[in-house]
This record gives structure tokens, sequence and C-alpha cells, in this order.
């Protein structure tokens, strides 16, 4: 199949998803989040989930292997917060944005949901590398609308 990368970026934009923030923390103990919608569920039963790292992110090592990190699914109202940790270079987490999680990834304030992983594997998928967490726990906002994206930019439920 030939497929021009634009355009199968392009299609695979039409793949209606939610919105999230990765947060972890550095080895200086620095408390840093970026915006991705590569999130899934892969299991109940253990609980696994999974989120995809681009092979060339700017925070690669910071997010290839940690033992602890954070799947936060933003809110209708927290489109800033996507816009903001979407950016390269500008990872480090607001102090007002996030609280440390029981096992000290930052979760964010607000999040529709925040599951806390522990590390359970990864896997080389092309140009990503496939995270996969087995949650510990989470936190779940009793109501709220989701941050969505299809097609290159935000969407709402109608």
């Amino acid at each position: 199949m030939n497929t021009e990368s634009r355009e199968l970026r392009s299609a695979l934009g039409r793949f209606a998803t939610g919105v999230c923030i990765i947060t972890t923390v550095t080895d200086n103990q620095k408390a840093v989040g970026m915006t991705a919608n590569s999130f899934s569920s892969v299991s109940l039963d253990p609980p696994l989930v999974l989120w995809s790292l681009q092979s060339n992110s700017d925070v690669y090592d910071v997010f290839a292997k940690p033992r602890y990190f954070a799947i936060n699914v933003l809110a209708r109202e927290q489109e800033a917060h996507s816009n903001q940790y979407a950016k390269k270079g500008n990872h480090e987490l607001d102090v007002e944005h996030f609280f440390p999680g029981q096992f000290g990834a930052p979760l964010i304030r607000d999040a529709l949901v925040s599951f806390e992983c522990e590390l359970e594997t990864t896997h080389e998928g092309g140009d990503h590398l496939i995270i996969i967490g087995r949650v510990r726990d989470m936190h779940e906002r009793p109501s709220g609308e989701p941050l969505l994206f299809f097609s290159g930019g935000y969407r709402e439920l109608r």
C-alpha cells in the first residue's frame, strides 16, 4: 500500500479521541506532562492501559521508562492545558495544575479521571514506543464533559 504519511495522518485523525495529559516526575523530581490522544484500555484483569510515545519526542527519555506515571483524561474546559503541554520544550507542570498522586506521579486537578500506573512493559512500534501500564489507583470526577479531538481540532458532544 502506498500511502503518503500526510494522507495517512489525516485519515487516522478521522477517529475521534479523548485528550489526556500523561504525567510523571523526572530524575530530579520535576513534575512534567505531555498531551496525548493515544490512550487505550488493554485489559481489565489485570488492569492494563496503554499510550504511545513518539520516538523523536523532546521528552522521550523522561517518559520512556518511569516506574510510575499517570494518564489524566481531560475535561472540556481543560483545552488550555491540552494546548500548553502539547508544545515542545514546555513540559514542566504549573504547580497549580496538579497534586501528587499516591505513587508520586502528578495528577491533573479536575481531570475527568486520572489513572495512576506502574510501568508494566514497553514495545517498539514503528516510530512510537507503546507503553503499557498497570493501573494501581484511579480518581474519577463525578461529572463533566470530555475534551474531544477529531480531524485536527477540538470537538464537543451534542
